[in-house]
């Protein structure tokens, strides 16, 4: 499919599924190198780092845990500016090397809070993996160590990612055509 129609807009491809697991399958052997003899928990954000986590661990070698925790700050396709933490970190973090993986950082308040969040509980360390990153809509300095794509600022559907909940499901990940 080149182009769906998912509630009132229309999404074209912009990433096939073929280039998203090249990029993560990359950057999985950057954080294998990284991160090895240290046993990180990943801590994946849902609901739209599902599809990217689960992708990822599967390319992970090191010894690792998995875990995760639910932020919310979209409303349709624009990001509200509140986050909301919906379900919280069960895993004692003091000491531990953690690793946020979340599937998309734009304007960076999510992961702020989650940074900040993680802080408090005394990790060893704490490093940012995303599949995307829209570096012209970051409105805060973030240490993002694991990019896979950098994308340019408009609206995306698929691989975990939706639209008002739905297109989580597609294997390709698509542009809004009209907004």
């Amino acid at each position: 499919m080149d182009a769906v129609k998912i509630r009132d807009k229309m999404f074209r491809i912009s990433i096939p599924e073929s280039e998203i697991k090249q990029r993560v399958k990359a950057l999985a052997e950057r954080i294998n190198q990284d991160l090895a003899g240290k046993n990180p928990l990943f801590l994946a954000v849902l609901n739209g780092a599902y599809v990217f986590a689960a992708d990822l661990m599967r390319e992970i070698t090191i010894p690792c845990e998995i875990s995760f925790v639910k932020l919310a700050s979209y409303q349709g396709t624009v990001s509200t500016g509140k986050i909301t933490e919906v379900l919280g970190i069960n895993e004692d973090l003091t000491d531990r090397v953690v690793v946020i993986v979340e599937d998309i950082v734009d304007t960076g308040l999510t992961m702020k809070r989650m940074v900040e969040n993680l802080g408090t509980r005394r990790p060893a360390e704490v490093h940012i993996c995303t599949l995307l990153l829209k570096p012209d809509k970051l409105q805060v300095p973030l240490d993002i160590e694991y990019v896979a794509m950098e994308i340019p600022n408009e609206f995306i559907v698929g691989y975990g990612l939706d639209y008002d909940q739905q297109g989580r499901n597609l294997k390709d990940i698509y542009t809004v055509v009209d907004k």
